[in-house]
């Protein structure tokens, strides 16, 4: 299945296409207030730690660096997704950040993140729960009558 994670300044007008708006930052946007903004959710839980942040923000880290920290932040707390799979699964997800650049953020290392945790749970669902049935089995175990 294909899902539609958009990624978007939240300084941005809201859209009637944006589908669930999304903010994923710790950090309220300076200036706005919250009826402004038209959002569906504040979510913090799947933003980077603050002190990652801090460390990037002050150039204490790169963003290799960065992003390898915020992944291995996502894998060791995987149901910090499912609200947002959540929100994918219902149709376009707009993920906002206050963020001035975008692809320099943790919004593109988080959608990545959400794709291959929808893929998995989609393949997961692909496979049988439980062994075939093997009732056509059963007339070789039973004495002949």
């Amino acid at each position: 299945m294909s899902y539609d994670i958009v990624l978007k300044r939240i300084y941005r007008p809201a859209e009637a296409e944006d589908g669930a708006r999304v903010l994923v930052d710790r950090l309220w946007p300076r200036g706005k207030r919250r009826e402004s903004l038209a959002l569906t959710d504040w979510y913090r839980d799947a933003s980077p730690s603050p002190a990652l942040r801090r460390q990037y923000h002050q150039e204490e880290i790169s963003h290799a660096v960065f992003a390898a920290r915020y992944r291995g932040e996502l894998r060791d707390d995987p149901d910090s997704l499912l609200p947002l799979m959540r929100h994918a699964r219902r149709g376009r997800l707009t993920l906002l950040s206050a963020a001035r650049e975008l692809d320099d953020s943790h919004l593109p290392i988080l959608r990545e993140a959400l794709l291959q945790a929808l893929e998995a749970e989609d393949a997961e669902d692909r496979e049988p729960t439980s062994p075939p049935c093997f009732a056509h089995r059963l007339g070789d175990d039973q004495p002949d009558s």
